[in-house]
Protein backbone atom coordinates (compact mmCIF):
# COMPACT_ATOMS: atom_id res chain seq x y z
CA UNK A 1 0.00 0.00 0.00
CA UNK A 2 1.37 3.42 -0.99
CA UNK A 3 1.68 5.74 2.02
CA UNK A 4 0.24 9.10 1.36
CA UNK A 5 2.61 11.92 2.74
CA UNK A 6 1.19 15.00 4.83
CA UNK A 7 1.56 17.93 2.94
CA UNK A 8 3.84 20.50 4.72
CA UNK A 9 2.07 23.22 3.57
CA UNK A 10 1.39 26.45 5.41
CA UNK A 11 -1.74 27.87 5.80
CA UNK A 12 -2.28 31.13 3.61
CA UNK A 13 -1.09 33.92 5.40
CA UNK A 14 -4.00 36.89 5.17
CA UNK A 15 -3.16 40.30 4.41
CA UNK A 16 -3.36 43.92 6.68
CA UNK A 17 -5.86 45.18 4.20
CA UNK A 18 -8.18 41.63 4.07
CA UNK A 19 -7.64 41.69 7.98
CA UNK A 20 -8.35 45.63 8.29
CA UNK A 21 -11.40 44.87 5.33
CA UNK A 22 -13.21 42.10 7.23
CA UNK A 23 -12.92 43.68 10.85
CA UNK A 24 -14.78 46.96 9.05
CA UNK A 25 -17.06 44.94 7.78
CA UNK A 26 -18.14 43.10 11.14
CA UNK A 27 -18.27 46.39 12.90
CA UNK A 28 -20.35 48.22 9.95
CA UNK A 29 -22.62 45.17 10.57
CA UNK A 30 -23.58 45.81 14.29
CA UNK A 31 -23.88 49.38 13.64
CA UNK A 32 -26.41 48.81 10.96
CA UNK A 33 -28.28 46.46 13.28
CA UNK A 34 -28.81 49.37 15.43
CA UNK A 35 -29.95 51.62 12.16
CA UNK A 36 -32.46 48.98 11.32
CA UNK A 37 -33.71 48.71 15.22
CA UNK A 38 -35.46 52.31 14.29
CA UNK A 39 -37.47 50.80 11.97
CA UNK A 40 -39.33 48.66 14.38
CA UNK A 41 -41.27 49.57 17.59
CA UNK A 42 -40.00 47.09 19.23
CA UNK A 43 -36.57 47.46 19.08
CA UNK A 44 -36.93 51.48 18.42
CA UNK A 45 -36.73 52.23 22.07
CA UNK A 46 -33.32 49.84 22.66
CA UNK A 47 -31.77 51.58 19.33
CA UNK A 48 -32.87 54.88 20.10
CA UNK A 49 -30.36 55.29 22.90
CA UNK A 50 -27.10 54.28 20.72
CA UNK A 51 -28.34 56.74 18.30
CA UNK A 52 -29.75 59.67 19.32
CA UNK A 53 -28.51 61.64 22.38
CA UNK A 54 -30.43 61.45 25.41
CA UNK A 55 -31.16 63.72 28.31
CA UNK A 56 -32.75 66.96 26.51
CA UNK A 57 -34.66 69.57 28.46
CA UNK A 58 -36.55 72.04 27.05
CA UNK A 59 -36.00 75.52 28.15
CA UNK A 60 -39.35 78.05 27.54
CA UNK A 61 -38.65 81.37 25.62
CA UNK A 62 -38.08 84.50 27.31
CA UNK A 63 -38.43 88.03 26.62
CA UNK A 64 -34.67 88.54 26.10
CA UNK A 65 -34.31 85.50 23.73
CA UNK A 66 -35.68 84.80 21.05
CA UNK A 67 -38.99 83.70 20.54
CA UNK A 68 -38.52 80.24 19.69
CA UNK A 69 -37.65 77.31 23.00
CA UNK A 70 -34.06 76.17 23.77
CA UNK A 71 -33.26 72.47 23.64
CA UNK A 72 -30.56 71.57 26.03
CA UNK A 73 -28.74 68.82 27.24
CA UNK A 74 -27.15 67.31 30.33
CA UNK A 75 -24.98 63.86 30.65
CA UNK A 76 -25.98 60.68 32.08
CA UNK A 77 -25.16 56.69 32.04
CA UNK A 78 -27.14 56.14 28.77
CA UNK A 79 -24.76 58.22 27.38
CA UNK A 80 -22.39 55.17 27.36
CA UNK A 81 -24.20 53.50 24.96
CA UNK A 82 -24.17 56.57 22.56
CA UNK A 83 -20.51 56.73 23.01
CA UNK A 84 -19.87 53.14 22.54
CA UNK A 85 -22.41 53.44 18.60
CA UNK A 86 -20.20 56.54 17.82
CA UNK A 87 -17.29 54.42 18.53
CA UNK A 88 -18.43 51.40 15.89
CA UNK A 89 -18.65 54.51 13.15
CA UNK A 90 -15.09 55.99 13.68
CA UNK A 91 -13.85 52.09 13.27
CA UNK A 92 -15.88 52.32 10.04
CA UNK A 93 -14.30 55.63 8.67
CA UNK A 94 -10.93 55.16 10.02
CA UNK A 95 -10.88 52.01 7.80
CA UNK A 96 -12.72 53.75 4.63
CA UNK A 97 -9.68 56.78 5.07
CA UNK A 98 -7.15 53.82 5.11
CA UNK A 99 -8.70 51.96 2.28
CA UNK A 100 -9.17 54.43 -0.19
CA UNK A 101 -6.39 57.21 0.72
CA UNK A 102 -3.48 55.70 2.62
CA UNK A 103 -2.81 52.39 1.37
CA UNK A 104 -3.15 53.46 -2.36
CA UNK A 105 -0.32 56.69 -1.61
CA UNK A 106 1.67 53.71 0.34
CA UNK A 107 1.38 52.08 -2.92
CA UNK A 108 2.88 54.76 -4.91
CA UNK A 109 5.29 56.16 -2.39
CA UNK A 110 6.67 52.42 -1.65
CA UNK A 111 7.83 53.52 2.16
CA UNK A 112 9.65 51.19 4.97
CA UNK A 113 7.79 49.61 7.21
CA UNK A 114 9.12 52.11 10.10
CA UNK A 115 7.74 55.17 7.51
CA UNK A 116 4.28 52.81 6.42
CA UNK A 117 3.64 53.13 10.23
CA UNK A 118 4.08 56.42 10.93
CA UNK A 119 2.72 57.43 7.54
CA UNK A 120 -0.60 55.55 8.91
CA UNK A 121 -1.00 57.13 12.02
CA UNK A 122 -0.37 61.41 10.69
CA UNK A 123 -2.60 60.41 8.15
CA UNK A 124 -5.62 59.35 10.15
CA UNK A 125 -4.95 61.71 12.96
CA UNK A 126 -4.08 64.74 11.10
CA UNK A 127 -7.73 64.07 9.35
CA UNK A 128 -9.42 63.65 12.46
CA UNK A 129 -7.32 66.96 14.11
CA UNK A 130 -8.53 69.24 10.80
CA UNK A 131 -12.21 67.95 11.55
CA UNK A 132 -12.33 68.73 14.97
CA UNK A 133 -10.28 71.55 15.35
CA UNK A 134 -13.01 73.07 12.34
CA UNK A 135 -15.74 71.64 14.24
CA UNK A 136 -14.71 73.48 17.62
CA UNK A 137 -14.09 76.59 16.17
CA UNK A 138 -17.55 76.98 14.93
CA UNK A 139 -18.76 75.89 18.26
CA UNK A 140 -16.92 78.69 19.58
CA UNK A 141 -17.72 81.52 17.57
CA UNK A 142 -21.30 80.60 17.45
CA UNK A 143 -21.98 80.61 21.07
CA UNK A 144 -19.56 83.80 21.26
CA UNK A 145 -16.56 82.21 23.43
CA UNK A 146 -14.24 84.43 21.37
CA UNK A 147 -16.34 87.80 22.07
CA UNK A 148 -16.78 86.77 25.57
CA UNK A 149 -13.72 85.26 27.40
CA UNK A 150 -15.73 85.06 30.59
CA UNK A 151 -18.46 82.43 29.51
CA UNK A 152 -15.43 79.74 30.50
CA UNK A 153 -16.48 80.50 34.10
CA UNK A 154 -19.08 82.49 34.44
CA UNK A 155 -23.05 80.70 35.49
CA UNK A 156 -20.90 77.66 36.59
CA UNK A 157 -21.90 74.59 36.74
CA UNK A 158 -22.32 74.56 33.18
CA UNK A 159 -24.37 71.68 33.22
CA UNK A 160 -26.87 72.01 30.41
CA UNK A 161 -25.51 71.69 26.74
CA UNK A 162 -26.34 72.55 23.50
CA UNK A 163 -26.69 70.04 20.89
CA UNK A 164 -23.38 70.96 19.21
CA UNK A 165 -21.19 70.61 22.50
CA UNK A 166 -23.00 67.62 23.27
CA UNK A 167 -22.41 65.64 20.17
CA UNK A 168 -18.93 67.38 20.31
CA UNK A 169 -18.06 65.82 23.48
CA UNK A 170 -19.69 62.33 22.65
CA UNK A 171 -17.96 62.22 19.28
CA UNK A 172 -14.75 62.71 20.96
CA UNK A 173 -14.53 59.89 23.67
CA UNK A 174 -15.92 57.85 20.72
CA UNK A 175 -13.43 58.25 18.71
CA UNK A 176 -10.48 57.74 21.91
CA UNK A 177 -12.38 54.99 22.58
CA UNK A 178 -11.84 53.36 18.92
CA UNK A 179 -8.04 53.86 19.34
CA UNK A 180 -7.93 50.37 21.38
CA UNK A 181 -9.36 47.90 19.05
CA UNK A 182 -7.18 50.23 15.97
CA UNK A 183 -4.37 49.00 17.70
CA UNK A 184 -5.03 45.19 17.18
CA UNK A 185 -6.81 46.23 13.76
CA UNK A 186 -3.35 47.90 12.59
CA UNK A 187 -1.33 45.26 13.80
CA UNK A 188 0.77 48.02 16.03
CA UNK A 189 4.25 46.73 16.82
CA UNK A 190 4.89 45.84 20.70
CA UNK A 191 7.09 48.52 20.99
CA UNK A 192 4.47 51.31 20.48
CA UNK A 193 1.65 50.01 21.81
CA UNK A 194 3.24 51.83 25.89
CA UNK A 195 3.61 54.45 23.54
CA UNK A 196 0.07 55.00 22.33
CA UNK A 197 -1.85 53.98 25.33
CA UNK A 198 -0.19 56.94 27.04
CA UNK A 199 -1.21 59.07 24.65
CA UNK A 200 -5.04 58.11 24.61
CA UNK A 201 -5.26 57.19 27.68
CA UNK A 202 -4.31 61.17 28.56
CA UNK A 203 -6.97 62.33 26.36
CA UNK A 204 -9.27 60.24 27.53
CA UNK A 205 -9.04 61.27 30.90
CA UNK A 206 -9.03 65.17 30.19
CA UNK A 207 -11.50 64.80 27.96
CA UNK A 208 -14.36 63.03 30.25
CA UNK A 209 -12.92 64.96 33.23
CA UNK A 210 -14.44 68.29 31.14
CA UNK A 211 -17.85 66.59 30.46
CA UNK A 212 -17.64 65.48 34.17
CA UNK A 213 -16.83 68.10 36.00
CA UNK A 214 -19.47 70.45 33.55
CA UNK A 215 -15.89 72.03 32.47
CA UNK A 216 -17.24 71.93 28.96
CA UNK A 217 -16.16 75.76 28.00
CA UNK A 218 -13.21 75.47 29.25
CA UNK A 219 -12.29 71.70 27.28
CA UNK A 220 -13.85 73.19 24.30
CA UNK A 221 -11.19 75.85 24.13
CA UNK A 222 -8.02 74.14 25.03
CA UNK A 223 -9.25 71.19 22.79
CA UNK A 224 -9.08 73.38 19.81
CA UNK A 225 -5.69 75.22 20.71
CA UNK A 226 -3.92 71.67 21.15
CA UNK A 227 -6.03 69.64 18.24
CA UNK A 228 -4.34 73.05 16.08
CA UNK A 229 -0.62 72.46 17.07
CA UNK A 230 -1.11 68.37 16.40
CA UNK A 231 -2.44 68.79 13.19
CA UNK A 232 0.18 70.98 11.99
CA UNK A 233 2.58 68.56 13.44
CA UNK A 234 1.32 65.47 11.54
CA UNK A 235 0.94 67.21 8.36
CA UNK A 236 4.52 68.77 8.35
CA UNK A 237 5.59 65.11 8.93
CA UNK A 238 3.04 63.85 5.89
CA UNK A 239 4.94 66.44 3.35
CA UNK A 240 8.46 65.30 5.55
CA UNK A 241 7.97 62.06 3.91
CA UNK A 242 7.13 62.77 0.59
CA UNK A 243 9.95 64.85 0.36
CA UNK A 244 12.68 64.71 3.25
CA UNK A 245 13.90 68.31 2.46
CA UNK A 246 10.87 69.42 4.03
CA UNK A 247 11.52 70.91 7.13
CA UNK A 248 9.84 74.37 7.33
CA UNK A 249 6.92 72.73 8.89
CA UNK A 250 8.49 71.46 11.90
CA UNK A 251 10.17 74.45 12.88
CA UNK A 252 6.37 76.08 12.63
CA UNK A 253 5.30 73.51 14.52
CA UNK A 254 7.80 73.82 17.35
CA UNK A 255 7.14 77.74 18.55
CA UNK A 256 3.56 77.08 18.17
CA UNK A 257 3.82 73.85 20.17
CA UNK A 258 5.25 76.19 23.14
CA UNK A 259 3.11 78.87 22.52
CA UNK A 260 0.30 76.35 22.70
CA UNK A 261 1.43 75.23 26.14
CA UNK A 262 1.87 78.62 27.82
CA UNK A 263 -1.69 79.79 26.48
CA UNK A 264 -3.34 76.54 28.07
CA UNK A 265 -1.44 77.16 31.37
CA UNK A 266 -2.76 80.73 31.32
CA UNK A 267 -5.64 80.08 30.12
CA UNK A 268 -6.85 77.03 33.22
CA UNK A 269 -5.11 78.97 35.96
CA UNK A 270 -7.28 82.11 34.87
CA UNK A 271 -10.38 80.30 34.50
CA UNK A 272 -10.30 77.51 37.47
CA UNK A 273 -7.88 79.66 39.67
CA UNK A 274 -9.44 82.99 39.44
CA UNK A 275 -12.59 82.90 38.06
CA UNK A 276 -13.72 79.88 39.89
CA UNK A 277 -11.95 80.75 43.16
CA UNK A 278 -14.03 84.34 43.21
CA UNK A 279 -17.69 82.49 42.67
CA UNK A 280 -20.21 82.72 45.36
CA UNK A 281 -21.60 79.08 45.13
CA UNK A 282 -18.61 76.77 46.18
CA UNK A 283 -20.38 74.02 47.93
CA UNK A 284 -20.16 70.59 46.55
CA UNK A 285 -23.39 69.52 44.54
CA UNK A 286 -24.02 66.43 42.87
CA UNK A 287 -27.60 67.20 42.14
CA UNK A 288 -26.45 70.25 40.29
CA UNK A 289 -23.58 69.42 38.88
CA UNK A 290 -21.51 72.00 40.80
CA UNK A 291 -17.86 70.83 41.54
CA UNK A 292 -16.22 74.14 42.58
CA UNK A 293 -14.42 73.30 45.64
CA UNK A 294 -10.73 73.85 46.55
CA UNK A 295 -9.88 70.22 46.62
CA UNK A 296 -11.57 69.66 43.20
CA UNK A 297 -9.52 73.27 41.82
CA UNK A 298 -6.53 71.97 43.12
CA UNK A 299 -6.94 68.79 41.43
CA UNK A 300 -7.98 69.72 37.90
CA UNK A 301 -4.96 72.63 37.85
CA UNK A 302 -2.17 69.67 38.90
CA UNK A 303 -3.47 67.56 36.32
CA UNK A 304 -3.41 70.15 33.46
CA UNK A 305 0.06 71.45 34.71
CA UNK A 306 1.88 68.25 35.20
CA UNK A 307 0.24 66.78 31.90
CA UNK A 308 1.56 70.29 30.28
CA UNK A 309 5.23 69.46 31.71
CA UNK A 310 5.17 66.00 30.53
CA UNK A 311 4.56 67.37 27.24
CA UNK A 312 7.23 70.00 27.38
CA UNK A 313 9.48 67.01 28.60
CA UNK A 314 8.72 64.66 25.77
CA UNK A 315 9.32 67.89 23.29
CA UNK A 316 12.38 68.69 24.19
CA UNK A 317 13.86 65.25 24.10
CA UNK A 318 12.61 65.03 20.50
CA UNK A 319 14.64 68.28 19.07
CA UNK A 320 17.36 66.89 21.21
CA UNK A 321 17.12 63.94 18.98
CA UNK A 322 16.38 65.83 15.69
CA UNK A 323 19.21 67.97 16.58
CA UNK A 324 21.65 64.91 17.21
CA UNK A 325 20.88 63.62 14.36
CA UNK A 326 21.47 66.08 12.00
CA UNK A 327 24.82 66.79 13.82
CA UNK A 328 25.77 63.09 13.23
CA UNK A 329 24.40 63.50 9.21
CA UNK A 330 26.66 66.33 8.53
CA UNK A 331 29.91 65.36 10.17
CA UNK A 332 31.28 63.20 7.50
CA UNK A 333 30.16 65.43 5.16
CA UNK A 334 32.57 67.71 6.41
CA UNK A 335 36.11 66.82 5.02
CA UNK A 336 39.52 68.44 5.17
CA UNK A 337 40.37 70.64 1.86
CA UNK A 338 44.01 69.63 0.04
CA UNK A 339 47.10 71.73 0.85
CA UNK A 340 47.58 73.43 -2.54
CA UNK A 341 51.54 74.69 -3.13
CA UNK A 342 53.14 76.45 -5.76
CA UNK A 343 56.07 75.32 -8.15
CA UNK A 344 56.72 72.33 -9.81
CA UNK A 345 57.21 70.21 -6.21
CA UNK A 346 53.36 70.62 -5.29
CA UNK A 347 52.28 69.34 -9.14
CA UNK A 348 54.56 66.54 -8.72
CA UNK A 349 53.64 65.63 -4.96
CA UNK A 350 49.96 65.31 -5.90
CA UNK A 351 51.00 63.11 -9.22
CA UNK A 352 52.84 60.85 -6.58
CA UNK A 353 50.99 61.24 -3.58
CA UNK A 354 46.99 61.13 -1.83
CA UNK A 355 46.30 64.72 -1.11
CA UNK A 356 48.93 66.70 -1.95
CA UNK A 357 51.68 64.34 0.49
CA UNK A 358 54.40 62.63 -0.99
CA UNK A 359 54.11 58.81 -0.91
CA UNK A 360 57.41 56.65 -0.02
CA UNK A 361 56.18 54.48 -2.77
CA UNK A 362 56.53 57.20 -5.47
CA UNK A 363 59.53 58.48 -3.66
CA UNK A 364 61.92 55.75 -3.50
CA UNK A 365 60.39 53.83 -6.36
CA UNK A 366 63.38 51.55 -8.55
CA UNK A 367 63.02 53.44 -11.26
CA UNK A 368 63.83 56.78 -10.06
CA UNK A 369 66.80 55.30 -8.42
CA UNK A 370 67.97 53.80 -11.86
CA UNK A 371 67.43 57.46 -12.84
CA UNK A 372 70.04 58.66 -10.14
CA UNK A 373 72.57 56.35 -9.97
CA UNK A 374 72.95 57.10 -14.41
Amino acid sequence: MAIRKKSTKSPPVLSHEFVLQNHADIVSCVAMVFLLGLMFEITAKASIIFVTLQYNVTLPATEEQATESASLYYYGIKDLATVFFYMLVAIIIHAIIQEYVLDKINRRMHFSKTKHSKFNESGQLSAFYLFACVWGTFILISENYISDPTILWRAYPHNLMTFQMKFFYISQLAYWLHAFPELYFQKTKKEDIPRQLVYIGLYLFHIAGAYLLNLNHLGLVLLVLHYFVEFLFHISRLFYFSDEKYQKGFSLWAVLFVLGRLLTLILSVLTVGFGLARAENQKLDFSTGNFNVLAVRIAVLASICITQAFMMWKFINFQLRRWREHSTFQAPAVKKKPTVTKGRSSRKGTENGVNGTVTSNGADSPRNRKEKSS
